[in-house]
């Protein structure tokens, strides 16, 4: 958000106590010269801000009691990264943040259009947080999928996977979840006869169908649970299996792996590192990260490719 964008909510969300300021005082919580807050009021006004202005040294602003305020001016894309956002940080585990954030929600809720209340009510009702959330993706296709969760309303898409191919399926979405960086739609494929984990960034069109579905029963506690045991399920099927003596704390060892992978104390100076990947590159870079000495368990492989690193880090003799 621009500067001044940032300064004009910052002014708005003032003025909304509805109390009194003068203009020193606003000026003053928002680092600006009197100049530039008249200015920035002036802008209020024509957005349809009703703000009143009284003139002399008492002089100052005050929104007007009781006015219904206008709806917030954002695009269908701004108002669900906004939606998306919030609701991501209402998620986290930070003291103060969460609440916040559900604060800040319902505030810019109450000042929108009804077509976008309601686009960001689905975003809110069928996105389910989880750890490391963080949205990734063309807000207005979240928006779609949210919407079409809510009506129980199948819907048509292109996949591309992970191959690159390309492929057109009619689902019957459930839920979209939030993992890491990533979001992912959970949903019956009636093109494949079974329940489906779709990254939402794969996805290139999705097209409503207008045919209503009764939601199926999930094979799982819930949304968040599906998701976990489908990646934990791909991941063992297209990685390898990598086990690593490291002679470093667990905690010095598991700051640098992450959640790539799962570290066991072995005493305080000493852990088992264990990862599942598809390239032994990570492991390397892990193990520069941590810079102690370890010892491969397994596969025998990694020590092949070790050693050729470290030959072409190296560099001629």
């Amino acid at each position: 958000m621009s500067g001044s964008s940032e300064r004009m909510l910052r002014l708005l969300s003032l003025l909304q106590t509805h109390r009194f300021w003068t203009g020193p005082e606003l000026a003053e919580r928002l680092a600006v010269s009197e100049r530039t807050l008249r200015r920035d009021v002036d802008r209020l006004r024509d957005l349809g801000y009703p703000v009143d202005a009284t003139r002399g040294v008492a002089g100052g602003y005050q929104l007007q009691a009781g006015a219904s305020l206008p709806p917030l001016l954002l695009g269908d894309d701004e108002a669900v990264a906004i939606a998306v956002g919030l609701r991501s940080s209402a998620s986290a585990q930070s003291p103060g943040l969460d609440e916040a954030s559900v604060r800040a929600l319902s505030k810019i809720v109450q000042v929108m259009p009804p077509r976008l209340r309601r686009r960001v009510k689905a975003i809110q009702d069928f996105a389910v947080p989880g750890p490391f959330s963080g949205p990734t993706l063309d807000a207005e296709l979240l928006a779609t999928l949210a919407q079409a969760c809510r009506d129980d309303e199948r819907i048509e898409i292109v996949y591309r996977r992970r191959d690159a191919e390309r492929s057109r399926r009619t689902i019957e979405p459930h839920r979209l979840v939030s993992r890491r960086t990533r979001w992912y739609l959970i949903a019956y494929d009636l093109t494949r006869g079974d329940w489906r984990t779709f990254r939402v960034d794969r996805i290139g069109e999705a097209r409503a169908t207008g045919a209503r579905f009764r939601q199926r029963d999930l094979p799982a506690e819930d949304a968040a649970a599906y998701l976990e045991s489908s990646i934990a399920s791909a991941a063992e099927a297209a990685s390898t299996r990598v086990e690593v003596i490291v002679e470093a704390p667990a905690g010095q060892v598991g700051a640098a792996v992450r959640w790539w992978g799962e570290v066991e104390p072995e005493g305080d100076e000493r852990c088992r590192l264990r990862m599942r990947v598809d390239t032994f590159d990570w492991v390397v870079y892990v193990l520069a990260a941590v810079g102690a000495p370890f010892e491969v368990v397994t596969p025998g492989a990694l020590r092949d490719h070790l050693r050729e690193t470290a030959a072409l880090l190296a560099g001629p003799a």
